[in-house]
């Protein structure tokens, strides 16, 4: 038979119509599977609650014994059973959107190795959300030369720059608000959050602190219960992180999320102080603690927190 008569006209044109259906079809199903759907960041490295478990241990930019030796400084924490570093990159006023990127990049390269988590935080004024918030942005995105990045990132909401206590609680939410637009609802993110027993005991700096709005915003919780500020001797170390506890679990919307509780101040405390602190952080629920910060702990200390190591 041959195609090309006019007699078979209809049947070429059936003919060529199912070819051309099919060979669109075979070609819709070899682009689906090669065009990935969008996403920002791949589930597989989305920042998880495990880095604010167990042991975590404290670096500011103004810690220079940390920051001349980065690795040195991460073999330490690591000998010492540290789980989870919190670093800091930054704050308002701070030199460079990420301080001292060179510095960053060896501890997040050194801790990893070693199979540490590596958590970066963040004080901000507030009054210039423009800049903190382009400073907090290079921080969640920065990346080391091979690629590595920060676990997760937590804000550290301490600063009193704005002075009305309702406008600075409003700057809180809008810049929880900004975070979590940018970073998604999968990514866990952590509040550095002044203690109860200590708001309680310094009238007018805050009073009436929003544990509430931060528990919507934002994963994990980190009390800076720094229990040398308010007393001393084993029983006042235990007694500051029990009550900030209760007082944070029965303010409306806190009763579940977690607790990573930060003590000390390590250069002022005790290793009694420490064991006690650590026995408290257990008993009361929480998921991890350490002591602000690295530089002031102590052989004696450590040996204190080796109950918060698995």
């Amino acid at each position: 038979m041959r195609l090309g008569t006019t007699k078979n006209a209809p049947l070429l044109v059936v003919i060529a119509w199912v070819i051309l259906l099919a060979f669109v079809a075979a070609t819709s199903v070899t682009l689906s599977l090669r065009v990935p759907r969008a996403t920002v960041v791949a589930p597989a490295t989305l920042p998880q609650i495990d880095a604010y478990r167990r042991l975590a241990t404290w670096v500011s930019i103004y810690d220079g014994r940390a920051w001349a030796d980065p690795a040195t400084a991460v073999a330490d924490m690591s000998s010492h059973g540290v789980h989870t570093l919190f670093i800091q990159t930054g704050n308002t006023n701070s030199k460079g959107t990420v301080y001292n990127p060179a510095g960053q990049e060896m501890f997040i390269r050194a801790a990893h190795d070693r199979g540490m988590q590596v958590v970066a935080w963040y004080l901000p004024e507030m009054a210039d959300m423009g800049r903190d918030f382009v400073r907090i942005s290079e921080a969640i995105r920065f990346r080391t030369s091979d690629g590595q990045r920060f676990d997760s990132f937590a804000l550290d909401i301490e600063s009193t720059r704005i002075k009305s206590i309702d406008a600075r609680n409003a700057a809180v939410h809008q810049l929880a608000a900004m975070l979590r637009n940018l970073v998604g609802d999968s990514y866990v993110l952590g509040a550095i959050v002044p203690s109860p027993v200590g708001i309680a005991k310094r009238t007018g700096f805050w009073n009436d602190f929003p544990y509430g709005s931060v528990a919507a915003d934002f994963d994990v919780m980190l009390p800076m219960g720094y229990y040398t500020y308010h007393g001393k001797g084993a029983a006042a170390a235990s007694a500051d992180v029990s009550d900030s506890v209760r007082m944070i679990r029965s303010t409306p919307g806190c009763a579940t999320i977690p607790i990573q509780f930060i003590g000390g101040l390590a250069a002022k405390t005790t290793p009694a102080e420490v064991r006690a602190f650590a026995t408290a952080v257990s008993t009361n629920g929480c998921i991890g603690g350490g002591l602000y910060s690295w530089s002031g702990t102590t052989a004696g200390d450590w040996d204190a927190l080796q109950s918060l190591v698995p």
